[in-house]
């Protein structure tokens, strides 16, 4: 780099700050804030706290109080993804100060990582069976958010922090509704002076381009049906239909007898317009043969969630041999910054890494909002 005098530490610590303003789901997640001593390695496996979930009860003088274990539960937790951002210390040469430094490496290089890590932790949604709205419908109007409050009140999701992301187009449907845009009557005008739409119906919102569009890779030319008797408790059911072809994709909703299903793994590929062993969350009850099942068409996966309902972790990577690294790490989110020399094409390279993982706790805490 030109501007000798910024140090591998310094870049790290600078840049740190600016991807955690970046962040957007990973902030909303139930967060594992303990720290290794030693450097992890992509595809290691950790154990994280779960948080606790508890039930009331009605007390009944007659049996006494029902006591509930409160013991932390731990549940295995892979790193299994590594947000990268590689430069040739050439393409850095020009940045004579801090400021141009700023401008051409690290605020990019911040914005690339959090939208990478954003992106990948939105596409927990296929976790999620529970389903509002309309598939193909940008969501627009308050009976949005009235219909996901409505879910997840059923669920008996916590009232308390609940959040919802939503891509750039319902963003902008909401941001356009007159009871939010003239909300500065009533004090409030985020959405007409931030182009932010706030806090609506018990849900702090936000808005992220990593939303994900869901593909479903099946089609049918009638109606799909259960193949076979499916037992209570069963996890698999087999399909079929007239000229069924393609497969079931992970994330895929099924609609059995008023109730959803998310496909958890993609299913094999459809032969002699039947497919059998469809994995699906969460269990079934006793399903009879020929049951009609309705296929979610193609959405766009906006979340409204509890905090609980996913977790995000991230660990220090390890500190390569021979080469000038550095690893800092604030609230929970660890990053790495290594400088090094390409033998083979005999040029200095830098770069940015995180490691972490994203897990889906608790599924009835959060719902899909289809667009």
């Amino acid at each position: 780099m030109a501007n000798q005098m910024i140090s591998i530490k310094e870049l790290a610590r600078l840049t740190l700050p600016r991807l955690l303003e970046n962040l957007v789901f990973p902030n909303l997640c139930y967060r594992d804030l303990e720290q290794d001593i030693t450097g992890r390695k992509l595809g290691d496996t950790i154990r994280i706290r779960k948080p606790v979930h508890l039930v009331a009860h009605d007390f009944d003088p007659a049996q006494g109080v029902t006591n509930q274990n409160i013991n932390e539960d731990t549940v295995d937790f892979t790193l299994n993804r590594i947000a990268t951002v590689d430069v040739g210390i050439e393409a850095l040469e020009g940045a004579s100060s801090l400021e141009t430094l700023e401008q051409v490496f690290i605020q990019p290089a911040a914005a690339a990582l959090a939208e990478k890590i954003n992106r990948e932790g939105l596409k927990m949604y296929q976790d999620i069976p529970y389903a509002v709205g309309t598939a193909g419908t940008t969501p627009s109007q308050l009976a949005d958010f009235s219909a996901a409050r409505k879910a997840l009140n059923l669920n008996k999701a916590p009232v308390a922090g609940r959040c919802a992301v939503w891509d750039a187009e319902a963003d902008a449907a909401f941001t356009s509704l007159d009871c939010l845009v003239h909300a500065d009557k009533a004090g409030r005008n985020e959405a007409l002076c931030e182009g932010s739409i706030g806090r609506v119906m018990g849900f702090d919102n936000y808005m992220s381009q990593g939303v994900s569009r869901h593909e479903t890779g099946i089609t049918a030319a009638s109606a799909v049906k259960v193949n076979g008797t499916v037992q209570a408790g069963d996890t698999a059911l087999s399909i079929d239909g007239s000229v069924l072809t393609g497969q079931l994709m992970k994330g895929d909703i099924l609609v059995i007898d008023g109730k959803n299903y998310t496909v958890t793994q993609n299913s094999a590929v459809a032969s002699n317009n039947a497919i059998a062993g469809v994995q699906v969350y969460p269990a079934l009850p006793e399903v009879k043969d020929n049951a009609d099942i309705t296929l979610i068409p193609s959405h766009t996966a906006n979340l409204a969630f509890c905090p609980m309902a996913f977790a995000f972790a991230t660990r220090p990577l390890v500190a390569p041999a021979g080469v000038e690294s550095y690893v800092t790490g604030f609230n929970g989110v660890n990053l790495r910054v290594v400088r090094g020399y390409d033998m083979q094409h005999k040029r200095e390279l830098l770069s940015m890494d995180v490691l972490y993982g994203f897990k889906t706790l608790y599924p009835e805490l959060a719902v899909r909002v289809l667009g």
